[in-house]
């Protein structure tokens, strides 16, 4: 049976790890190389994968989601069932004509579920990566070029305390492999290495880190990340203010899709005040504060970022 390894490329450390041991360990004919291109990126990633491709001596091919046809059928389904359901027809109407393609992958998606996604609703990882990659792989096995697919995922195990508890509750803290079905295996290699052992696997092969990592950024998959905490939002509005300009335009074209004409990039951090701080400025602004979300932390807020930063220790 002829088999094809093809290994998830983020721009991040763990699938920076997961191409090294792939190249170690398996003949190098036999492996693929693909990047899921959400459309939120930062631009020293997209650099980072031609940087890995360069020096690693890949080729890693890029994948983009595509929602045109869910926004038209959206679209209809807004002009034909809304008004039945008591929904004004200016609203109908100023939502349908919403209904259009850009050809970001992320906001056309967020259009289309007229919604950003959230750590309860986390469609992204599924509509933007799992799904694209999948059907790259069933493609691989339908055109002939081999019988299955080994998909290496750089998935840790402590890379957060709720992968843990789902991985627990799952059963999947402990395999390694699993079967997805249609001839396509999954294999997480690196689930119980840790952030030192992947930086150091980097560090053998001569292969630099991403540079977000030397400014402040624990995650650099999406910039901004719907999981980003507290202290990363911060980091991102010092250090990269074009992309909370970014996620202003994207909130302003999601709210005028969608039913109740608002929209938020990131959830209300504090539910319970008396101050509204849904929307990007204002969750910025609630980033600036001490705990509570009350008084503004001057500390923080006048602080420069440093010229190396890391919180994993690459700059000492």
């Amino acid at each position: 049976m002829s088999l094809l390894h093809v290994v998830s490329i983020s721009g991040g450390k763990d699938s920076a790890a997961t191409a090294i041991l792939a190249l170690e360990t398996q003949p190098r004919e036999s492996l693929r190389f693909i990047f899921c291109d959400t459309g939120n990126e930062h631009e020293s990633t997209y650099d980072y994968v031609r940087y890995m491709e360069s020096h690693l001596g890949i080729q890693i091919t890029t994948l983009r989601a595509e929602f045109s046809r869910q926004i038209a059928n959206k679209r209809e389904y807004i002009l034909n069932k809304w008004p039945a359901k008591g929904v004004p027809q200016a609203d109908c109407d100023r939502a349908a004509a919403a209904m259009v393609p850009t050809g970001n992958p992320f906001l056309d998606l967020c259009i289309w579920k007229g919604r950003f996604p959230s750590r309860r609703a986390q469609f992204c990882t599924e509509q933007l990566k799992t799904l694209p990659a999948t059907e790259h792989q069933l493609d691989l096995i339908d055109s002939g070029q081999c019988d299955a697919v080994w998909s290496w995922q750089g998935i840790r195990m402590d890379e957060s305390y709720s992968r843990q508890s789902r991985m627990h509750i799952s059963g999947h803290m402990c395999r390694y492999f699993g079967e997805q079905g249609a001839g396509i295996y999954t294999y997480r290699p690196l689930l119980r290495w840790t952030a030192f052992d992947v930086f150091e696997a980097a560090d053998c092969y001569g292969l630099k880190p991403n540079p977000l990592y030397l400014q402040g950024m624990t995650r650099v998959g999406c910039m901004p990340c719907i999981n980003a905490g507290k202290d990363e939002i911060l980091e991102i509005s010092k250090r990269f203010p074009g992309h909370i300009d970014r996620v202003e335009m994207w909130e302003i074209a999601v709210a005028a899709s969608s039913k109740r004409q608002e929209a938020s990039f990131f959830p209300d951090p504090d539910r319970d005040a008396h101050l509204n701080k849904r929307g990007i400025r204002n969750v910025v602004q609630w980033s600036k504060t001490q705990r509570g979300g009350q008084l503004v932390d001057f500390i923080r807020v006048f602080d420069e970022p440093k010229a190396c930063e890391s919180a994993y220790g690459l700059c000492e």
